[in-house]
């Protein structure tokens, strides 16, 4: 049965989810957002195809799975009746003439660890979403999968007749398996996997060491920042939702999408991560990728009709599409191509895009600042807010069916306006910037009075009548008002009283379009106990933190949603959010260096 204790491979460009037994589950040709001819992770109980594996023949027992230290190198090492084997895999990444070399190719190592193991290598890839199986072509130490729209070419020093016929043999010697486009490969697998293996643990090892990470909870930091970077399309600078799509929230239920696309929404916080982190390289790429869309929009006069989530990448189709021919997770369908939000109205997306551009203001470190040309642009994103502050929209939770005046987008419309003000005294006109801070002040106020609720006076998620929502939680953060206030302590008193689930948060607890939810939202979670940390219940804080970092699978990754009673986890996998969520509270919560190192007692 599909799970999500799957480790994650890649290199910006794909990325391959591996489940515990060295079986590739998820794999999308050509890119990140590519056609999954790798899909057993939406096959159903038992699929049949859409994946590769290696068998080990007597295997009683789950293998062991960790990552090579501070890599995205996953090792798997599975016991069998005739011996033991140890898997490597990884997608290649390294600097080479000067750029970064990050092809579309998955590289295994198959390694005999002590006695004979008995192994059969099964490779099933399907094509069009599991509607088309290949044509099989060989020659001397390739096979070749072929479809009338692409080819996938396996590259081997393993027997080829072995592969093609799915027939146990001893494995005595390292073999080496390459997945990727139909190119010849000129160099023996062997070497090709040393010489990779090699520069891509230096590259990882490099990436990590230059990066700014909180003296506690180092371990997880690295691996969620790895799994951040893994979630990011070098070529555009995007950075997805989470490497899947239709994996559900929560059982039997038709809450799932499709996240392989960037939301404006995840950019603020994402940039936040990434600049903590010193992550600058990644994180420039990803503001270039917002801020392009923002003067796109602009320029075109069409800032009120920018989508709040894109493709990442030019020519992809975000319409929302049911398809037969996966049986979804667990058989809970269906499963979804593109996504429907694309065409709703998501106020709060105006408060991102600004948010997100104003880092170009600032950070000296950009090679690119931000100048009274970008500062006009994001203008015309700025009246727009302005106008749609205080009108019905999908909010930031997407609901399918119904439109209100959500807090959280009134307050990012204001967090637009008010930030442009700053911007505006940055650029050195000051008397637009106290129009933009004066209409913020008056925007600000009709929020607060009218997001109170009249009996407890706590945030409500709506303006005008009661709801308990998580995302009051993040108004502190973006500077709609202190963590003292005592409206916003009220709210910290309603989550912990009806949002809360054994030590999680779930975002709402009114029906939706589906029902009323019932799994937790770890982002929700993070944001709890950053709210908490941030009025001095750091104790408090932490020791849901520690609860949180417990629920992570084994190799310490996250997805969407968690079951609060069981700690199962589920929703799109890897999910950014949780990432981001994880290392900005780690990052609150942790002492400092000095303190860790010289004041501990």
């Amino acid at each position: 049965m599909s799970n999500l204790n799957l480790g994650v491979i890649g290199n910006c460009a794909i990325a391959s989810l591996v489940d515990r037994n060295g079986r590739h589950v998820w794999h999308g040709l050509g890119r990140l957002d590519g056609d999954p001819v790798f899909n057993a992770l939406l096959g159903g109980n038992d699929p049949q195809g859409g994946f590769m594996e290696a068998v080990v023949a007597g295997a009683t027992e789950i293998g062991r799975q960790r990552y090579l230290p501070n890599t995205a190198v996953l090792e798997t090492v599975i016991d069998g009746a005739g011996g033991t084997m140890r898997i490597v895999d990884f997608a290649p990444r390294f600097r080479r003439f000067g750029r970064v070399f990050r092809p579309p190719m998955l590289v295994r190592r198959l390694e005999p660890v002590s006695g004979r193991p008995r192994v059969t290598i099964r490779m099933r890839p399907t094509f069009s979403y599991g509607a088309l199986k290949p044509q099989i072509t060989s020659g001397s130490n390739h096979v070749r999968f072929v479809s009338d729209a692409a080819v996938l070419r396996l590259t081997t020093d393993a027997s080829v007749s072995y592969i093609l016929h799915e027939t146990e043999f001893a494995l005595d010697q390292p073999l080496t398996i390459i997945v990727a486009a139909d190119e010849s490969i000129t160099e023996s697998p062997d070497s090709l996997y040393r010489t990779f293996l090699a520069e891509t643990e230096n590259y990882w090892h490099t990436w990590v060491r230059d990066l700014n990470i909180p003296f506690d909870f180092q371990a997880a930091v690295i691996r969620a920042a790895i799994t951040l970077k893994l979630c990011s399309f070098e070529d555009t600078g995007a950075v997805l939702a989470a490497l899947t799509t239709s994996i559900p929230e929560a059982a039997g239920t038709m809450r799932n999408w499709d996240y392989r696309f960037s939301w404006l929404r995840d950019s603020f916080f994402t940039v936040t991560a990434l600049n903590r982190l010193s992550a600058t390289r990644t994180m420039e790429r990803f503001v270039r990728f917002i801020v392009n869309i923002v003067e796109t929009g602009s320029s075109r006069g069409e800032a009120d009709l920018i989508a709040p989530l894109f493709p990442i990448a030019p020519g992809t189709s975000t319409v929302e599409k049911l398809i037969d021919t996966l049986p979804g997770y667990r058989g809970y369908g269906p499963v979804r191509i593109g996504n429907a939000a694309v065409l709703q109205r998501q106020n709060d997306t105006y408060g991102s895009m600004v948010l997100t551009a104003a880092q170009m203001f600032w950070d000296e470190r950009l090679p690119r600042h931000g100048d009274m040309e970008l500062y006009r642009q994001l203008c015309v994103v700025g009246n727009e807010a302005h106008k749609a502050a205080l009108t019905p929209d999908a909010g930031l939770w997407e609901y399918r069916e119904r439109e209100e005046v959500h807090t959280f987008s009134a307050a990012m419309c204001w967090a637009a306006q008010h930030r442009l003000g700053m911007i505006a005294r940055r650029v050195g006109v000051d008397s637009e910037a106290r129009e933009w801070l004066a209409r913020a002040g008056v925007l600000r106020q009709e929020i607060l009075q009218r997001a109170t609720t009249t009996d407890g006076g706590w945030l409500s998620g709506t303006l005008d009548r009661e709801m308990a929502d998580a995302s009051s939680l993040v108004l502190p953060e973006i500077g709609v008002l202190r963590s003292d206030d005592p409206r916003f302590l009220a709210t910290l008193d309603m989550v912990s009283k009806r949002l809360m689930k054994n030590g999680f948060v779930v975002r709402y607890v009114e029906a939706d379009d589906f029902g009323a939810p019932s799994n937790a939202f770890l982002l929700c979670t993070f944001w709890y106990i950053d709210a908490l940390a941030g009025v001095g219940r750091r104790d408090e804080a932490l020791e849901l933190f520690n609860n949180v970092l417990a629920q992570r699978n084994h190799v310490g990754l996250l997805s969407e949603d968690l079951d609060p009673l069981t700690g199962e986890l589920w929703g799109n996998y890897p999910q950014t959010y949780s990432q981001v969520g994880l290392i900005l509270s780690a990052m609150r919560l942790s002492r400092s260096w000095e303190e860790g190192l010289w004041h501990a007692s």
